[in-house]
């Protein structure tokens, strides 16, 4: 009884163990030959129109939300000049890759796993092996690849629809001045804070694909086993975007200074 508890208690570190040794053999199959680009473009375009439009959708809120709650905040300390920097930070640091991340875990994390998932079950991954054809850089890497590639260009149209949609909401609900909403963007961003971003975007994209792919291809017990791959690579994703995006913005706030109105 004693060691069936302790095997419970240590199946989590087991885990992750397992998903980090998957990385690592996905980091390995990134510089093996041949690269799959078919596989690549297919997966790219495919998890572009999946995630497009609900992210130009979920932006527009986004930076609206940001900035009527920003704009209400700086406006009772008397600074509305700063409304724009403030609100551009927010939305380019961090809601733009956290929004982006999320919808390529929910949607192009979920296919990926549902459609590993349901090769494992088929035994199409068993029999690639077999005819000793890596299933990791056959499949797994493009997919990768993929998701990256698309999180970083949807992470520059999440911010600039964020932005914008700041823009309209502070000037026609909050009375700003949309002069003075444009001039503060130097005032308090700089060219680092974009560059944070795009490459938290990357990461999350990584991240996304990594634990989508992992889940699919460890996939057991029949379709109902895909859709528990699903749902788990979901759940486990959206709790590294948040672990991770903390990391990454102490850091950043570490090695880049805010800068001084």
């Amino acid at each position: 009884m004693a060691s069936l508890t302790a095997s419970r208690a240590l199946a989590p570190v087991a885990a992750a163990g397992n998903l980090f040794a998957f990385a690592l053999d996905v980091g390995r199959g990134l510089f093996r030959r041949p690269f799959q680009l078919r596989e690549f473009i297919q997966q790219a375009w495919f998890i572009a129109s999946v995630t497009i439009i609900p992210t130009a959708l979920v932006a527009i809120p986004f930076g609206a939300v940001i900035a009527l709650q920003v704009g209400g905040l700086i406006k009772q300390f008397g600074a509305q000049s700063f409304t724009g920097s403030a609100s551009v930070l927010a939305v380019v640091q961090q809601a733009a890759p956290i929004g982006t991340a999320l919808l390529i875990a929910g949607a192009g994390g979920s296919a990926i796993a549902a459609d590993l998932g349901a090769r494992k079950i088929r035994e199409e991954l068993d029999a690639m092996m077999v005819l000793g054809i890596d299933p990791i850089q056959r499949l797994v890497v493009p997919r990768v690849l993929a998701c990256m590639l698309v999180a970083f260009f949807l992470n520059g149209m999440v911010s600039f629809v964020g932005v914008a949609g700041g823009y309209f909401f502070n000037v026609v609900l909050q009375d700003g001045t949309p002069g003075a909403y444009l001039a503060s963007f130097t005032a308090l961003a700089q060219i680092p804070d974009l560059v944070i971003g795009l490459i938290k975007a990357l990461i999350f994209g990584l991240i996304a694909a990594v634990v989508a792919s992992y889940k699919g291809m460890n996939a057991g017990g029949g379709p109902k086993g895909v859709g528990d791959a699903v749902n788990e690579s979901v759940v486990i994703t959206f709790l590294l975007l948040f672990v991770v995006n903390f990391v990454l913005s102490a850091i950043y706030l570490q090695v880049v200074p805010p800068k001084t109105g």
